[in-house]
């Protein structure tokens, strides 16, 4: 009986487990004069094997969950930066904003060397003053 239930279910329907296994030894021992007075399900036995099965099956369902979340966490990103291209699109001194700000902080992760892109439309203005 107890082998065609989950065990979430032989966990939360034990009661009713155990009068069904009654009722079954009652059928079973009238004939002889034996009356079953009490049953219950206290301890359950898990084969070895049983255990690794049941535990593959829940690191998968927690890996499906995680990855779940994971993929509601990257289309929430991906949202915000679409609102944010939107928003530097419309204002181009969003853009050089930004810009600077990344420079801050590249520059206080310590690092020796910060290169500095220059945009190329400037540097076509001074190409043409010297010609």
């Amino acid at each position: 009986m107890l082998g065609t239930r989950t065990l979430a279910g032989i966990l939360s329907e034990r009661e009713m487990i155990a009068h069904g296994m009654q009722s079954t030894l009652d059928d079973a021992t009238d004939p002889w004069g034996v009356v079953v007075e009490r049953v219950e399900v206290k301890d359950v036995k898990l084969p070895k094997s049983l255990q690794r099965a049941m535990a593959a099956e829940a690191e998968a369902d927690r890996d499906a969950r995680a990855k779940v979340v994971a993929a509601a966490g990257e289309l929430k990103a991906s949202k915000a930066l679409r609102e944010a291209a939107d928003v530097i699109t419309e204002s181009p001194a969003a853009l050089q904003l930004r810009y600077l700000q990344t420079l801050c902080t590249v520059a206080a992760e310590k690092n020796s060397t910060i290169l500095f892109p220059i945009p190329i439309d400037i540097m076509r203005s001074f190409a043409k003053k010297e010609a």
